[in-house]
């Protein structure tokens, strides 16, 4: 029997699905690592449900500096094993997705009386490609003064002595979390979106056996049986195991880093470039397509999870950080088309700072048999996946017909690039492909980096639209929406604007000029009647709000 859409269109009979069987394995939590646990065990053999409370990727994994990367100041705190095998993880998930996971070249300047000396950096950068096992052709490379300026011209040449050129991966982190959760759904796995786990289930010998879950968008609650249930649930994990009676001994301890985003024009940067600041903080300045955006803060965080509060105070930090390294750069909070906050949930270690912090990540299992994962990096979802569904595997009642982990060859994505320059190819032929069509030529890296081969098919549907007489943008947009309709399980106009396109972070103006044709489509694909409309209008417009300037405004009445 074909499988039915991955689609908010069959939303009930997933819901059905869930009651109705039984499983192996309920993972709660949405994020990354829940999508690669249920993913890894999906494509072992085991029967796997998945429930997030909000979107897919709604968390830390659509919040997070969008690389994919070994961590280079980890080794400054000798973390090697975490350096080796975030490392070697960066080639495994580049090879997986390689139209998600780019290669980046990333500059690190050395300056006069920085934290980082030549001999040091080289040595350390050595070190971190040996570590990490990096191709011959990726290694680092050492720069001298005139090379780094030549490399990144804003340097503060007064300052500037030399460089280290090394390979890191950008992504986009709340894609790479949807493909997995859509490869998850090939294997297997049902997975629902706005599904919040009100309570656990236990059995007479009390172990947890299940959840009760209630459905977020109809109402509807109903109970899910599983023999093991693991909360994956990153800044809420601690919350799940108070919940379960067994918050003890060691606990979370959240930070939160944000980002802002600013125009090329403003900032016109040619290079990603790594860099410290006098307080020892490191900053990540990164282009993307015709945005620069910069990262991150560490700071100890306390408040709502849902969206972390970002204060003009933190990005001021930013705003201060990008003169001491590009003199030429001025940039006010007038200059800010939008910001991201995100919340780091790492292990709690007594007389630390936040930035000390270990991103090891860490398996706690309670006497009710509730296992928890917590820490951790976006570039190590697939090695903790397979460390959790291992030991679910060997405490689940299932012993026969399940295959060794299988994730390190597994393509994320149904039709599949061979490398890179498979990629980079493809996204030639669309480009020359829209400029037949007399669309924007540009757009094809853009859709590629997004969808994979699924821009060809966004494209089809863009040409049909225009032929339609529905103007470039509006088509554009509409083509897109019906893809994540159809196959990516979108239920709220957030989930489009915010984790599927990235529009609310690197488009904000057209997202803005688009708003009423996107809850038209949600309202078509709903029945919404004209309160609904307006309701969900509203809930995107506060949104925007949150991660625009205005929101700054009330707080700045100079800006």
């Amino acid at each position: 029997m074909q499988q039915p859409a991955f689609s908010s269109a069959n939303r009930q009979l997933f819901i059905e699905q869930l009651q109705t069987q039984p499983f192996d394995l309920l993972v709660i939590g949405g994020g990354i690592t829940g999508a690669g646990i249920a993913l890894d065990a999906a494509s072992r053999g085991l029967k796997v449900a998945l429930v997030e409370k909000q979107d897919f990727a709604s968390g830390t994994s659509s919040r997070s500096t969008k690389l994919i990367h070994g961590g280079l100041r980890y080794l400054k705190q000798l973390e090697f094993e975490l350096v080796r095998t975030v490392g070697q993880e960066r080639a495994v998930v580049h090879r997986l997705a390689p139209h998600l996971v780019v290669p980046e070249k990333m500059l690190l300047p050395l300056v006069k009386k920085g934290t980082y000396g030549a001999w040091a950096t080289s040595v350390g950068l050595w070190v971190y490609d040996w570590l990490a096992g990096v191709a011959k052709a990726e290694r680092r490379q050492m720069l001298d003064r005139q090379q780094t300026l030549q490399q990144e011209p804003l340097l503060n040449p007064d300052k500037v002595i030399g460089g280290g050129l090394y390979v890191e991966y950008r992504t986009d982190d709340a894609r790479l979390c949807i493909e997995n959760i859509k490869t998850a759904y090939r294997y297997g796995a049902t997975l629902l979106n706005y599904a919040r786990v009100t309570a656990f289930l236990y059995d007479d010998q009390g172990k947890v056996s299940g959840a009760t879950i209630q459905d977020q968008l109809g109402g509807q609650q109903f109970d899910l049986q599983a023999s093991c249930v693991v909360n994956a649930t990153g800044p809420w994990v601690d919350t799940l195991r108070a919940e379960d009676g067994s918050l003890q001994h060691k606990h979370l301890f959240l930070t939160k880093g944000i980002h802002l985003v600013v125009s090329q024009q403003k900032f016109p940067l040619q290079q990603a470039v790594y860099f410290d600041i006098p307080n020892g903080r490191m900053i990540f300045a990164i282009p993307r397509h015709d945005k620069v955006y910069i990262g991150t803060t560490d700071t100890a965080f306390e408040g709502n999870l849902e969206e972390p509060e970002i204060t003009t105070a933190d990005l001021q930090e930013l705003l201060d950080a990008i003169p001491v390294m590009f003199p030429q750069v001025r940039l006010s909070l007038a200059d800010i088309e939008s910001t991201w906050s995100g919340l780091r949930p790492l292990i709690f270690e007594e007389g630390k700072s936040p930035s000390e912090l270990s991103r090891k990540d860490e398996v706690f299992i309670s006497p009710t048999g509730l296992v928890s994962i917590a820490g951790g990096k976006l570039t190590g979802y697939r090695k903790m996946a397979q460390k959790v569904v291992d030991l679910v595997v060997k405490r689940s009642p299932k012993k026969s017909g399940i295959k060794p982990c299988q994730t390190q060859h597994l393509q994320l994505s149904a039709e599949s690039f061979q490398d890179y320059a498979e990629v980079t190819a493809f996204i030639q032929q669309l480009a020359q492909d829209l400029e037949q069509r007399q669309l924007p030529a540009h757009y094809a890296g853009v859709l590629v980096h997004l969808f994979g081969k699924a821009a060809q098919a966004i494209v089809q549907r863009w040409g049909e639209y225009r032929q339609q007489g529905i103007e470039t943008t509006p088509a554009l947009f509409k083509a897109a929406f019906d893809h994540c309709w159809a196959t990516e399980m979108i239920a709220l106009p957030d989930d489009f604007a915010r984790r599927r396109t990235a529009l609310m972070y690197f488009d904000m103006e057209a997202l803005t000029q688009q708003l009423p044709n996107i809850i038209d489509w949600f309202a078509e694909a709903w029945l919404w009647d004209e309160a609904q409309k307006l309701t969900a209008l509203k809930q995107l417009q506060v949104l925007i709000t949150q991660h625009s300037l205005s929101n700054f405004k009330k707080i700045m009445p100079s800006v």
